[in-house]
């Protein structure tokens, strides 16, 4: 069970398996680097994103597309950022990625 400072996240499924790696996710990673200041973020959002997509990270992507939706970027935007990967990161990685933005924003709305 997740304590009470990080409720039902994501990393509960392996939170038992490796739970380290859970704890410096939550405080290094959400708590740490995402906080710093030289950075918005919505830029880290656009950021994590395009490497997910062009590293064909597919079980991160849904995740970390919600964030950058609340995080600010919009769905045009996160649009435009997966066609512009696509000749970068190749085509099959961006269909891939279009087709769980789309799943995402259908539960979105």
């Amino acid at each position: 069970m997740a304590d009470e400072k990080h409720k039902l996240t994501p990393l509960d499924p392996i939170r038992d398996v490796t739970p380290k790696l859970v704890k410096l996710t939550e405080d290094v990673l959400f708590d740490d680097v995402w906080e710093r200041p030289n950075l918005s973020k919505r830029d880290r959002s656009l950021i994590t994103v395009a490497t997910l997509v062009a590293l064909n990270r597919t079980e991160q992507l849904p995740y970390h597309l919600a964030l950058a939706l609340e995080n600010g970027l919009t769905r045009d935007e996160i649009g435009e950022a997966i066609t512009h990967l696509a000749f970068y990161s190749g085509w099959p990685t961006a269909i891939s990625a279009a087709t769980i933005a789309k799943k995402v924003f259908e539960e979105r709305q």
